[in-house]
């Protein structure tokens, strides 16, 4: 399996997913025409587009993508908020799987403000199993078998509490993060309570521009799982 970071943080999150035999995309938050670029004109090419929620930076190219022809998965919210219909609309619900070509995808709930899923994708082609949760404060569904994980890890306290101050973050917004995104210590207290003996890789998403350190949460989480780790953050935009 592999995992391409098109676009990842508050600005606009897509990343590229294959097995080798079907691609999809995980969000389609970027302007399309940024969004084709990125897929290197390819788009038409994904077998699906999966979406977690309704915010802009997750949904923005959602009709776009609904309009090259690929089939999109997401919270029926989802597509109320972008006045999507028709036969591509496929609404995702909790713990219900569908297919993709060569991948069955098993939606769960993630807990933000508004309705948002995490998915767990299982290849039938190579056996893998990558776990892909954002935009929540904690998962609480369990999995066997993982062997990838792109997690969100948005924020420290401490650094949120020093953005505060500072004035590079809006005082009124702090209770809504610790609300509504994954922590590292959150992140790191996850991992712990979940079997990793199959992991083969973590990648750590939804970076906050003010309030994350890249490399020190990529070193918490290697330290601490002894996994190879990707910080991605703002990736090719």
């Amino acid at each position: 399996m592999t995992i391409e970071a098109l676009a990842s943080g508050s600005k606009g999150n897509a990343y590229m997913v294959s097995d080798g035999e079907t691609r999809v995309l995980i969000e389609c938050g970027v302007p399309i025409g940024k969004l084709r670029q990125l897929t290197g004109f390819k788009l038409s090419k994904m077998q699906g587009v999966l979406v977690s929620h309704r915010h802009e930076d997750h949904c923005r190219a959602l009709l776009g993508c609904i309009s090259a022809g690929v089939d999109a998965y997401a919270p029926q919210d989802v597509f109320d908020h972008k006045g999507a219909r028709g036969s591509r609309c496929r609404p995702a619900e909790p713990l219900k799987p569908f297919r993709v070509g060569t991948f069955s995808a098993l939606p769960f709930e993630c807990h933000h403000d508004c309705e948002c899923y995490g998915y767990l994708l299982h290849s039938m082609a190579t056996g893998e199993r990558l776990w892909y949760f954002t935009d929540t404060y904690m998962v609480t569904e369990r999995f066997e078998g993982v062997t990838h994980i792109m997690a969100e890890c948005n924020y420290s306290a401490a650094a949120l509490d020093e953005s505060v101050s500072m004035g590079w973050f809006p005082a009124e917004l702090k209770e809504r993060v610790a609300r509504t995104h994954m922590s590292i210590d959150n992140l790191l207290k996850l991992l712990a309570a979940n079997d990793l003996s199959q992991v083969k890789e973590i990648h750590l998403i939804h970076m906050s521009e003010s309030n994350s350190r890249a490399e020190s949460f990529k070193a918490a989480v290697e330290s601490q799982t002894g996994k190879p780790t990707f910080a991605h953050y703002g990736t090719h935009l």
